[in-house]
């Protein structure tokens, strides 16, 4: 029995998991929004009449909070709460079948790319002319902006394809006209975003067109930045890099998820690449474009991982100082290939060797960081907190990465997604601390 009063129309979007998956939240809402939906997402209302959930279903943990999730909104479903709740996303993809069974009260679910098919089934047109139009969660100034859908890689670790699908390419043009709606909006700064940025084109162009890309979007007027991130290191198209360094609003940031640096570990993932070819490329990117800054991510724990193959990657993130790194501990997902071997390190070993390498990381940040006292960085200002303003340089990501705090003054009034110029006078491990110029 219903115990209150539910507005007609009105959508509670929930997204979970990675930035692909807010960008797809953010396109349903818009097309939802054009359809005279009233939409939020995330809302804190409680008189949505349907609630879209769209999961995440990459690693153990991320399942389970799609799942608890889901279990949530059906109870908010049986107390009158919601009329209606609909999974779709990456979760609703691979499981589909299992969760009808196991959570028959979802109204309907819906794969990776079914948009057209959510907004029929809630009475919306999908209307083409809205290709390109987004209603973003992000703050205003920045926003992410996916440059390709699924994965042609065969890591073995990785269930993505199985989720997204093959590899597809958004045409150029498309992408610089998206760019441009984004611009006129007040974006200041495009996240390029792909399971793997330097496939780009190769489906399309029949050859490798980040490069070209990243040259038309840094031409496109208003964008101050554009960010390469999830590049992936065999086969990395070096003339990007040239693009890099000839156009100031292309940042000198690269986030390149390495996974392992032993070549077992690196064979038995199906990389394609070995340890010494990876140490190149490292090195040929920052001889290439001096002072970049180099992101990546690394697994602990993979099947057959040894105590030598940890202490391996642990030598390689001491001698090489990423300027940010993060570490998974590995998931076992059914239907990969890496499915097959023996899950053989404890769930305690794993996070050992995680914990350790984030230990090495945050003392190599602290050093790095402390070298930033005294200069000067262009901050871009995301938020107030407290009693800072909190911003980021060029060398940094949103929710990744480091941050800069400026005090906020009485004197001192930043608008949210203006630069600024900073000086550096105090730096911690992941924070730096700046002042005006």
């Amino acid at each position: 029995m219903k115990t209150k009063t539910l507005k007609k129309n009105k959508v509670n979007v929930v997204t979970l998991g990675c930035s692909k998956n807010l960008v797809d939240s953010e396109v349903l809402m818009g097309q939802l929004k054009a359809n005279k939906f009233d939409v939020e997402h995330e809302g804190t209302s409680d008189d949505h009449q349907i609630v879209i959930i769209n999961t995440c279903g990459f690693v153990d943990n991320a399942k389970q909070e799609s799942i608890d999730t889901i279990l949530r909104y059906v109870q908010a479903k049986k107390d009158g709460e919601v009329e209606k709740v609909y999974v779709t996303g990456c979760l609703s993809e691979r499981y589909k079948k299992d969760l009808e069974i196991e959570i028959p009260e979802v109204d309907a679910y819906f794969g990776t790319r079914e948009l057209p098919k959510i907004l029929k089934t809630l009475k919306a047109d999908y209307k083409h002319e809205l290709v390109g139009e987004r209603l973003l969660t992000t703050p205003f100034h920045y926003a992410y902006f996916k440059i390709s859908e699924g994965c042609d890689r065969p890591c073995s670790f990785c269930a993505i394809p199985l989720m997204r699908g093959k590899h597809i390419s958004v045409p150029m043009d498309d992408l610089v006209s998206r760019a441009k709606i984004l611009a006129a909006k007040g974006t200041r700064e495009l996240l390029l975003i792909a399971q793997d940025l330097t496939y780009y084109g190769l489906d399309i162009y029949k050859k490798r067109e980040l490069a070209n890309l990243l040259d038309k979007l840094s031409d496109v007027e208003g964008i101050d930045w554009l960010r390469l991130h999830y590049a992936f290191p065999s086969g990395f198209p070096m003339e990007v890099l040239d693009v890099m360094k000839s156009k100031s609003n292309v940042c000198k940031y690269l986030d390149m998820p390495l996974q392992h640096i032993s070549d077992n570990m690196l064979s038995s993932m199906r990389r394609g690449i070995t340890k010494q070819k990876t140490i190149d490329v490292v090195n040929q990117i920052r001889d290439k474009v001096p002072g970049i800054a180099l992101r990546t991510t690394l697994i602990a724990g993979y099947p057959g991982e040894t105590e030598k193959d940890h202490e391996e990657m642990l030598r390689w993130v001491e001698a090489t100082k990423f300027e940010r790194l993060g570490i998974f501990t590995y998931s076992h997902e059914e239907n990969t290939h890496a499915h097959l071997l023996k899950d053989d390190v404890s769930e305690k070993i794993k996070r050992k060797r995680a914990d350790a390498v984030m230990a090495l990381q945050q003392d190599i940040s602290y050093k790095l960081n402390q070298e930033k006292i005294g200069k000067t960085y262009k901050v871009l200002v995301d938020r107030k907190e407290n009693e800072f303003f909190v911003g980021r340089s060029e060398f940094d990501s949103p929710d990744v990465d480091n941050e800069v705090l400026i005090k906020a003054t009485d004197d001192t009034y930043l608008r949210i997604g203006d630069f600024v110029q900073a000086k550096i006078y105090e730096a911690s491990d992941f924070d730096l601390y700046g002042e005006l110029v």
